[in-house]
């Protein structure tokens, strides 16, 4: 299964510390880790939402393949319109959800905010590179 994950710079740098094949554990308060169907809704987030309200004002949608077999057990769940899909794992489930990645994970687009510092867009561009 195809699936798209919107993510902001601390979580792109962690991905990007596994090299490219894991997501990180989620937070205390973020009891479930939602990869989503679809690049649009994915790319709706990334680009609507963490340019404007993470710290540093940047988005980025990843790209992964998880086993069907594996990837099935969660039900998909329409959270607006129909395409606004996505799997909710819960949080203590990531590592095994990790185990059933194929392959590495890619970026497929980034979208920076108006206030993105020349400096952390060079350390952005370093990151991306060793993809």
């Amino acid at each position: 299964m195809i699936l798209y994950r919107p993510t902001g710079w601390q979580e792109l740098k962690l991905i990007a510390d596994s090299g490219w094949r894991s997501f990180p554990p989620r937070l205390p308060d973020r009891p479930i880790f939602y990869p989503v169907l679809n690049f649009e809704y994915a790319r709706q987030i990334a680009e609507g939402w963490n340019t404007r309200y993470n710290n540093p004002p940047c988005g980025f949608v990843t790209r992964f393949e998880a086993e069907d077999r594996y990837a099935s057990r969660f039900k998909t769940q329409t959270v607006g319109t129909r395409e606004h899909q996505e799997l909710w794992v819960p949080a203590e489930q990531l590592e095994e959800f990790n185990a059933n990645i194929v392959g590495r994970i890619t970026l497929e687009a980034s979208f920076y905010g108006s206030s993105l510092s020349s400096e952390l867009n060079t350390k952005i561009d370093a990151l991306l590179d060793k993809q």
